[in-house]
């Protein structure tokens, strides 16, 4: 992940702003900054979106693809996730330096999302047994800025609401085999329903007090991350401690009700910003929500 240094004077300053609900750049302790959010920026994809979440920057892909179930869940389709950490993001990422990093994010992806309670995953269902949509999610980091996976969880959001997968007709072969047949009309397709796709919350424990949406000089200062995916219901799909340090079971419960309590309220912004945009069609402009 990219880190920066800090000195101890800083640290300090970091620290005594956290306990008085006053951060460096002005925020308090569970706002976050501002958010851009743009889709069907990617031609050669059935959906797409970027997020800009202060100045970190997430594209993300998305590709329908036909394949076959998995044996022990026949009649559902599944998600793939890459993620891809660009050299230009940040210098540590050069050479196979953002590897290890896109792989960590890519298992959590996969443990946050592909979950019944977020996605219809038999609605990706052709055939039972035989063939069923692969949603590959390809993520890219542009730059970062600290707080990863909420601005990566948000584009994935907006990117599946943009996915239009063709509707499939199956007709029978004279053989009596089964023939899909792909629609060709781009209005003709189904949509993904994400309502219940969860955003994730990444709370940075500073002092005796936590953060959401750390920047690198926060996350310095920080000992330890806890990862919190929730719906729009307030429901937790998924709890993650990240970092080297530990924290306290009444820290754990006190971040876990911040996250619920951040995380529902992401959702309705949201929504509304990406039903305005794709409702604008092509007089759309770059419009963003918080901060």
């Amino acid at each position: 992940m990219a880190t920066v240094q800090v000195s101890e004077a800083e640290k300090l300053y970091v620290l005594h702003g956290v306990r008085d609900d006053l951060r460096v750049d002005g925020r308090g302790c569970e706002d976050y900054r501002h958010v851009e959010v743009e889709t069907d920026v990617v031609s050669n994809t059935d959906g797409s979106a970027k997020v800009s979440l202060g100045h970190t920057n997430v594209l993300v892909g998305v590709k329908a693809e036909i394949g076959k179930p998995k044996p022990m869940v026949p009649d559902e389709g599944y998600l793939e996730f890459f993620v891809d950490c660009s050299a230009n993001a940040t210098p540590e990422f050069e050479g196979r330096g953002g590897e290890g990093l896109g792989i960590e994010l890519s298992n959590t992806l996969v443990k946050v999302f592909s979950n019944k309670h977020c996605l219809d995953l038999k609605s990706l269902c052709i055939s039972p047994g035989e063939n069923c949509w692969v949603l590959y999610v390809d993520v890219l980091l542009l730059q970062c800025d600290g707080n990863l996976f909420d601005a990566i969880s948000m584009a994935i959001k907006a990117a599946l609401f943009n996915t239009k997968i063709p509707k499939v007709h199956i007709c029978e072969d004279e053989d009596g085999g089964k023939e899909i047949e792909l629609s060709d009309d781009p209005y003709d397709c189904v949509r993904v329903n994400v309502e219940n796709i969860p955003c994730i919350v990444t709370l940075c424990k500073i002092g005796h007090r936590h953060v959401v949406d750390a920047t690198l000089q926060e996350k310095a200062c920080s000992v330890a991350s806890l990862l919190i995916s929730v719906t729009h219901t307030g429901m937790v799909t998924c709890v993650r401690k990240v970092g080297g340090g530990s924290l306290d079971p009444e820290s754990i419960f006190e971040m876990t009700e911040t996250g619920k309590r951040v995380g529902k309220a992401l959702h309705a912004p949201l929504m509304e910003l990406l039903q305005k945009e794709e409702s604008l069609g092509s007089k759309r402009q770059k419009v963003g929500f918080l901060g």
